[in-house]
């Protein structure tokens, strides 16, 4: 490979990666190894002995190298700088793997398929993986891992133990490396940077995931179903869904998820916790994903871009579903009746809708949903907030999706049309609902009398007939109503729906629909009979 060292020994240990030799095993767990030196430290591990402590803080280390290492965090000591960049590393194995991230160069060849990595312990994660062994099992749950080291890692996700501080906010951590990414979402360095458009990335593992969304690239496939995945961790969250696995359980109220970050980001619904905090308005979030997606609606920035349409995505898993628009790809199915989604995240709340499971109350008048995120945007028309201001007019809406549709009725845009008569539509949702004026499907079924509705809003509101049940109370007058918002307006007079033909302006949306039919001559519901 050209590798280069000063001493023949040097060179001797080096070629045994190239040819897999492993001459020293260790007596205890028969682990081999290309030095002697290798082995000292395993066989320390076994017996518990730790000769070298640190003197700031007591932590103790089976090798001395790992406790020169631990003694940089201390100092923040980083003398191994990359000349490309300037970035510097406390050891020297960090900045030769980070300059392969310059240099594209990946030495290490799995025989098997071909696959090249950066680093060899990648590999040799990568053959394990092939084989399927994992001889690191945790006791608690029985999950196996590859190295002793995430086993270690993983088994603070059960005793809750998160020994890394951010000195910043006070957040902690399971790993070191974990701690280093959040420091650059205070410093708001992006070392990782894509050559194909320029984005920037806090860690290396979310840049080679973008790279793969250019080239399309998915290596990581489903044996069940053949599904594949840009990485890894997408994966093993898919194969959960086959098995039905959910390792990850909530202490508070016993809910159950597929990964430790699904259960983290769950946690902070009970404790209330929001860490990240937009700077240009305050807004605090629970999860640093979020506020990157929340700032982009000050910036504008819509960095995924679909090539069927143009439409432009702040996200880019937004992007994979709204491809599925056009595909007509449903991959996710309702196992109870048999209706399909475009994403998980669809099937999960229609799934609660068999269940009739709303999780989430309103303290206020103590209504359901489905989704914290529904509840959030509902206490808001109990408090007035419209935190989401168009730029074009002033008027403010509750929620984001609003305001998007609402940009429309100034752009005109209607990206969402209809394959069977050409109609276009502002939004997916009014798509959806027309095509179902052309099938006559109706979903959605009151189980009280059988009577059909293409809309779960109007199932809503037709039960009501049957409970007799009104939850929005007005303020002004005490008229309890469905339709508080629409009621409201005849109050203050607010007609937000102008017809730009004539100039006309009304009270609700469906009002001025109707109206343009006038204009237009069209006339969209055929009688079949």
């Amino acid at each position: 490979c050209g590798k280069a060292f000063r001493q023949t020994s040097q060179l001797r240990v080096h070629l045994r990666i190239h040819s897999g030799e492993r001459p020293y095993e260790c007596k205890e767990c028969g682990k081999a190894f290309t030095s002697s030196s290798y082995l000292t430290i395993p066989i320390r591990s076994h017996s518990g002995e730790r000769p070298y402590e640190c003197k700031e803080c007591g932590k103790a280390f089976s090798d001395a190298s790992s406790l020169t290492k631990h003694i940089r965090t201390h100092s923040g000591e980083r003398p191994y700088e990359c000349k490309e960049c300037g970035k510097a590393f406390s050891q020297a194995l960090s900045l030769n793997t980070h300059v392969r991230t310059h240099s594209g160069q990946r030495p290490y060849v799995c025989k098997e398929c071909g696959k090249a990595f950066s680093y060899f312990s990648s590999l040799i994660k990568h053959i394990k993986s092939q084989r399927g062994e994992k001889p690191f099992e945790c006791k608690e749950c029985g999950k196996a891992f590859l190295y002793s080291s995430e086993l270690i890692e993983h088994t603070r996700t059960h005793s809750g133990q998160k020994p890394y501080e951010c000195k910043e906010c006070g957040k902690a951590f399971i790993r070191a490396s974990s701690l280093n990414t959040h420091l650059r979402t205070h410093s708001g360095e992006r070392p990782y940077e894509c050559k194909e458009c320029g984005k920037a990335f806090i860690c290396s593992s979310y840049l080679s995931r973008h790279i793969r969304s250019h080239h399309g690239e998915k290596p990581y496939e489903c044996k069940e179903c053949g599904k594949a995945f840009i990485c890894s961790s997408h994966l093993s969250r898919h194969i959960r869904s086959h098995r039905g696995e959910k390792p990850y359980e909530c202490k508070e109220c016993g809910k159950a998820f597929t990964q430790a970050s699904s259960l983290n980001t769950h946690v902070r619904t009970h404790s209330g916790e929001r860490p990240y905090e937009c700077q240009e308005c305050g807004k605090a979030f629970s999860w640093a994903s979020s506020l990157t997606e929340h700032v982009r609606t000050h910036s504008g920035g819509r960095p995924y871009e679909c090539k069927e349409c143009g439409k432009a995505f702040s996200r880019s898993s937004h992007l994979t579903v709204h491809i599925r628009t056009h595909s007509g790809e449903r991959p996710y199915e309702c196992k109870e009746c048999g209706k399909a989604f475009m994403s998980s995240s669809y099937l999960t709340i229609h799934i609660r809708s068999h269940r009739g499971e709303k999780r989430f109350e309103c303290k206020e008048c103590g209504k359901g949903f489905l989704f914290s995120s529904h509840l959030i945007e509902h206490i808001r028309t109990h408090s007035g907030e419209k935190p989401y201001e168009c730029k074009e007019c002033g008027k403010a809406f509750k929620s984001s999706s609003h305001l998007t549709s609402h940009r429309r009725t100034h752009s005109g845009e209607k990206p969402y049309e209809c394959k069977e008569c050409g109609k276009a539509f502002s939004w997916a949702s009014c798509l959806n609902r027309h095509v179902r004026t052309h099938s006559g499907v109706r979903p959605y079924e009151c189980k009280e009398c059988g009577k059909a509705f293409s809309q779960s809003s109007y199932l809503t509101v037709h039960i009501r007939s049957h409970s007799g049940v009104t939850p929005y109370e007005c303020k002004e007058c005490g008229k309890c109503s469905s339709y508080l918002t629409s009621h409201m307006r005849t109050h203050s007079g607010e007609r937000p729906y102008e017809c730009k033909e004539c100039g006309k302006v009304f009270i609700h949306v469906s009002a001025i629909t109707t109206h343009i039919i006038s204009h237009t001559v069209e006339r969209p519901y055929e009688c079949k009979e």
